[in-house]
């Protein structure tokens, strides 16, 4: 029964029933017997209603609603539960969320309820409402097709056993294999599994050993089995390298008239010092007329090289992008493309995709040119070396770097003037010794030569975009043709309103009428907390109420960077949607007719997949290097910020290295805290104490895990046990309680 409803109250036998059906539906693999029943009701039910639950119960079973177990045990009816299917995609501690099709939010399935289940494998599920508003809640009842995900994990091999233990948070079970199925592991090595069956009933799926990456903790085995993790190839086919050798690195002369030569005009690259694949560069020359400037954005024409349905462009497009690792680069194209012929290195005459642009100082665009064209690098910069030019501590091509730069500062100061959102949330890198064992933590800053280049990138992708897609002047009957865009949707307005009411706790007024406004407050905003200790925390809150970007042929505009129309043209080396935009530009410069929008739909959908994974596996590797940089500083005591706040713990980003790690409230024992969801707190009921984001705080390392990539802290408090003004840890202050206790 309802807690609000009056005591002594009469029932009617229908609200009886329906009350019935709602405990049992709430239970459905508990069984209550009548006197059961009555108890859960407790004081709400009237002593005149007890006879009529008997009744009751049998009119449900008549009906097929709730099923007699034994002669007094009743059960709630799967039979009368409608059916869904869909997908399980993801598994916590506490169960499962199933996507099913045209539902706004995931199915909840408690763990109880998965029966055998695993993360990607089809399902049919029979749905009730959830106590949460909005949702369902679900059982699921049959497999109807088994993932073929497979299991990245340790195996332990003992006498008579073999148990995969799997990496990860989303596997509860250790995977069983039979010797036969060892395929030549050793114990304690790290392996790739798959599942053969899962038989009812049993605690533990079947599975054999598919792939030996190494031994547990060496540094190639992590980075391997992380890539294999997400499902991600790190070597190519023999195949595909044989195709690879097989192209031309000379340039025909008839290649070379069929483009515009640009090979006199100054030119050069800005890249990453450790670069090896240049697959952009910047040429500028003045127009002496009327002072203007002709700058060129030149990208390698990868489209030359991989032609439709040929097995370069099927791998590629397989992995729609390169993997970027916190060691390595797995590229989407063998290096004899990536960082040979496509790779716009010094000296060399190149083919390249153009955006040719005359500009005068203020930025204006005064003509625009697209198409094909050969150009020879004079210069290859790193991005220190750039910015020695501009802060006037190098003459080399000081005149193109200066005038660049002034103009790039011309386009950034405009851009955010029209409300483009300046995220500047800085990525840890590591040095690693020679046996990748990370041995420092450092930030890159972005200085002027970085913006510099991202300025025209944004130029080139937003004018190719613009070109394609803005079909305004072109007559009312005119149609955009199927093109690539870049697309980021306008913020969810309540969880722009949840990080609004956050910053407000913080003193800060993030307020708009529109969708122009929330953008530039949010940009105002992260500027105004720029050096302060919640920058990071407020970076990291803002980029989750914002939408994720994807790729569609269907142009809604990027909300982040405020433009109409734009693309992605200027990465094909390291992007396959780039190498896309050049095959429809060029179709569209020779007068084409639009190409299949559901054909590169589809592959647009493809290429978001794959970036969303290749994104998951980088971050997965900078975690493990965290978490292995911690390694060795177990009882260390430093200084941090708290940065998140959930109902099982405290998150802590470190002052000095940004690493985060995780108190958990069963370490918190210096009060009884409780956590206010709507105040991103907790609060100790005894002190008061409260802890809240942003809070400074002095954690101890207290362990850490490499295979679940987890480091777990706990807050040195002032000791309130004692008098004194002693700092301990939680661990301290139980080992004082016992002997006190003895």
């Amino acid at each position: 029964m309802r807690k609000n409803e009056k005591r002594n109250r009469y029932f009617t036998g229908s609200e009886i029933s329906k009350e019935i059906t709602t405990l049992l539906k709430n239970n459905p693999h508990k069984s209550f017997s009548s006197k059961g029943i009555v108890r859960a009701f407790g004081s709400m039910i009237n002593k005149r209603d007890i006879p009529l639950i008997d009744d009751r119960l049998s009119d449900l079973c008549e009906r097929g609603i709730i099923a007699r177990v034994d002669e007094e045990y009743y059960q709630f009816s799967m039979d009368s539960l409608p059916r869904m299917t869909g997908k399980l995609i993801s598994i916590i501690s506490a169960g499962g969320f199933v996507k099913v099709a045209d539902m706004d939010n995931d199915v909840i399935v408690g763990r109880d309820n998965l029966n055998n289940a695993l993360i990607g494998d089809d399902v049919e599920l029979a749905v009730y409402p959830s106590r949460r508003e909005g949702r369902m809640e679900g059982i699921i009842t049959k497999i109807t097709q088994r993932s073929e995900k497979r299991y990245v994990g340790v195996i332990e091999i003992g006498k008579g056993f073999a148990f995969v233990i799997p990496d990860g948070k989303d596997m509860f079970y250790d995977i069983f294999i039979p010797f036969k199925e060892l395929n030549g592991a050793k114990d304690g090595d790290k392996v790739v599994a798959e599942i053969v069956d899962f038989p009812a009933g049993s605690r533990n799926p079947n599975g054999s050993v598919i792939k030996v990456l190494g031994a547990a903790g060496e540094h190639n085995t992590e980075m391997h089995s992380i890539l294999e993790e997400f499902g991600l190839p790190y070597e190519f086919s023999p195949e595909v390298i044989e195709a690879s050798n097989k192209v031309s690195l000379k340039i025909s002369q008839k290649e070379i008239d069929a483009r515009r030569d640009c090979r006199e005009i100054t030119t050069f690259t800005i890249d990453p010092a450790d670069a090896k694949d240049f697959d952009d560069a910047l040429s500028i020359q003045k127009l002496e007329e009327d002072g203007t400037y002709e700058i060129g954005v030149h990208i390698a024409d990868v489209s030359h090289y991989i032609k439709p349905g040929s097995t370069l462009d099927e791998e590629a497009y397989r992995r729609a992008t390169s993997v970027y690792l916190v060691d390595r680069v797995v590229p989407m194209l063998p290096e004899v493309l990536s960082n040979g012929v496509c790779s716009l290195r010094p000296n060399e005459d190149k083919l390249c995709f153009s955006a040719i642009f005359k500009m005068n100082e203020k930025g204006e665009i005064l003509d625009r040119w697209f198409g094909r064209t050969v150009i020879n690098s004079d210069r290859r910069f790193a991005y220190e070396d750039a910015q020695e030019v501009i802060e006037g501590r190098s003459e080399d091509m000081k005149w193109e770097i200066l005038t660049l730069d002034r103009i790039a500062k011309v386009l950034r100061a405009a851009r955010f003037e029209a409300g483009s959102i300046a995220f500047d949330r800085s990525e840890p890198k590591f040095q690693l010794d020679e046996t990748g064992k990370p041995i420092g933590v450092y930030f890159k800053e972005m200085k002027d030569s970085n913006h510099l280049i991202e300025e025209f990138m944004l130029l080139a992708n937003k004018n190719v975009a613009d070109f394609i897609g803005n079909v305004k002047d072109k007559g009312s009957r005119a149609k955009a043709k199927t093109f690539i865009y870049r697309a980021h949707d306008k913020p969810n307005s309540e969880k722009f309103l949840s990080f609004s009411r956050f910053a407000a706790k913080f003193g800060y007024t993030v307020k708009a009428n529109d969708e122009t406004e929330i953008a530039k407050e949010i940009s105002k905003l992260l500027v105004d907390v720029k050096g302060k200790s919640v920058e990071n925390l407020f970076t990291i809150l803002a980029l989750r109420s914002m939408a994720k970007a994807f790729y569609t042929t269907d142009n809604i505009g990027h909300y982040g960077l405020c433009f109409d129309f734009y693309s992605h043209f200027t990465s094909p080396i390291r992007r396959y949607p780039d190498v896309m935009a050049h095959r429809l530009l060029q179709r569209y410069l020779d007068n084409g007719r639009s190409a299949s929008k559901d054909m590169y739909e589809e592959m647009c959908k493809h290429s978001s997949e794959r970036e969303v994974l290749a994104t998951d596996a980088e971050r997965a590797s900078i975690k493990y290097k965290m978490v292995e940089f911690m390694s060795d500083k177990i009882g260390e005591e430093l200084e941090g910020s708290v940065s998140g706040i959930t109902e099982w713990g405290v998150y802590v980003e470190l002052s000095e290295t940004h690493i985060e790690g995780m108190v958990s409230i069963r370490e918190m024992t210096d009060d009884t805290y409780f956590f206010d969801k709507e105040n991103y707190c907790y609060i100790g009921n005894r002190y008061k104490k409260k802890i809240t984001l942003g809070d400074k705080v002095k954690i101890r390392v207290l362990r850490v895990d490499l295979s679940r990539k987890v480091i777990d802290f706990e807050f040195i408090v002032e000791d309130r046990i004692s008098n004194g003004d002693v700092s301990m840890s939680s661990s301290e202050r139980n080992r004082k309680k016992k002997k006190k206790k003895y």
